[in-house]
């Protein structure tokens, strides 16, 4: 198996293959939402797993470079920068995350190589995409709760990222929440069978006409 693959597969595995927008849905009001201004930075980006929370200071990229060394296999980093428009994240430091097992990373600040990102597969969201650099000074700190992009994230939560935007899950719901949206799933199965017999969608729901 690819080492793309394996990456690909384990993001899969940690969400039961489910979208960010179904396990927001199936959450029971525990899941929460990025701002939409997180996007993954190249089409297709998938990333789900647990969390490995770091908070640094925006402009400045040695918390990840530490982070990136001290994660755990199949974790996905996620960073509070301050929303800042520094390139914090580029080509080398993706190269060396997939060395180490990691799976992506979610970071509300700038990033840049993008192209190069997309040819890795490495899964990143952000909220800019900057060539401007960053300083190398601050640690940083690891394993806090911190906010990204308007939602608390703490360490070991579940983080899912897609083309619909980033949604998290707290730790402690995960499993329940992954239950749900299989029901969710198999339920909207049910649906579209009997709409492709040509049910509508009012009837089908019981809404008014």
């Amino acid at each position: 198996m690819t080492e793309t693959a394996s990456t690909d597969a384990r993001a899969t595995d940690a969400a039961r293959g489910h979208s960010a927008a179904t396990l927001y849905e199936a959450s029971s009001a525990t899941a929460r939402a990025c701002d939409p201004v997180l996007r993954g930075v190249w089409p297709g980006a998938r990333v789900a797993g647990p969390a490995f929370t770091v908070r640094g200071i925006g402009g400045d990229n040695l918390a990840l470079h530490r982070a990136v060394a001290t994660a755990p296999v199949g974790s996905v980093l996620v960073a509070d920068l301050q929303g800042a428009r520094h390139g914090h994240w580029g080509e080398i430091l993706a190269v060396a995350a997939r060395q180490r097992g990691i799976l992506g990373l979610v970071i509300d600040g700038g990033v840049r190589d993008v192209s190069e990102l997309a040819a890795l597969r490495f899964p990143v969201f952000a909220r800019h995409i900057t060539v401007v650099g960053t300083g190398k000074e601050h640690p940083g700190e690891f394993g806090v709760p911190i906010r990204v992009s308007g939602a608390v994230v703490g360490p070991g939560d579940l983080v899912v990222g897609d083309t619909d935007g980033v949604v998290v899950i707290p730790a402690p719901a995960a499993a329940t929440t992954l239950d749900r949206a299989d029901a969710r799933v198999a339920a909207e199965e049910r649906a579209l069978a009997a709409i492709r017999t040509g049910t509508t969608t009012l009837n089908y729901y019981g809404l008014p006409a």
